[in-house]
């Protein structure tokens, strides 16, 4: 199986990126200011620690190898799972499939909201009111400060 993106489905990705952008910032003016700055100075935020993903060529090789009209397949020398406990073995491992990725979503899930407890508690507790955080001057004045180290 091949795993690398073409130039053809880089540029479908990149067009439907854009139409969910564009459908995002649509409902953008039907927001309070207050919110409408939060949500700028967040997304200049995410920006600013976004990690720039590199795409590393895959080489994938398939080798097959016949002898004396001989194939290899995979199974138990013939031996087929009869019956009831059979089918039990049979669907186990896609059990635990399905059991991972509930673990897996529910982890996410748990991480997602320790970290908007975080912010929502440094906000909280900062010296700062929240109110500030929205006034324009105050992101102008925490662009120049950064500037400046």
């Amino acid at each position: 199986m091949n795993t690398i993106a073409t130039p053809h489905q880089e540029q479908d990705l990149d067009r439907l990126a854009h139409r969910i952008t564009a459908r995002l910032s649509n409902g953008l003016d039907d927001l309070p200011y207050d919110i409408s700055e939060r949500l700028r100075a967040s997304r200049m935020q995410a920006l600013a620690k976004r990690k720039v993903a590199q795409i590393a060529p895959v080489r994938v090789t398939s080798t097959s190898t016949l002898h004396n009209g001989a194939t290899a397949v995979m199974g138990r020398g013939g031996k087929e799972p009869t019956g009831w406990w059979g089918a039990m073995v049979s669907a186990l491992p896609v059990l635990l499939l399905a059991v991972g990725l509930v673990a897996i979503n529910v982890a996410q899930d748990e991480d997602g909201i320790n970290e908007v407890a975080e912010v929502d508690a440094a906000l909280l507790t900062d010296d700062l009111p929240p109110e500030a955080y929205a006034d324009p001057g105050f992101v102008q004045f925490l662009k120049t400060s950064t500037q400046d180290f």
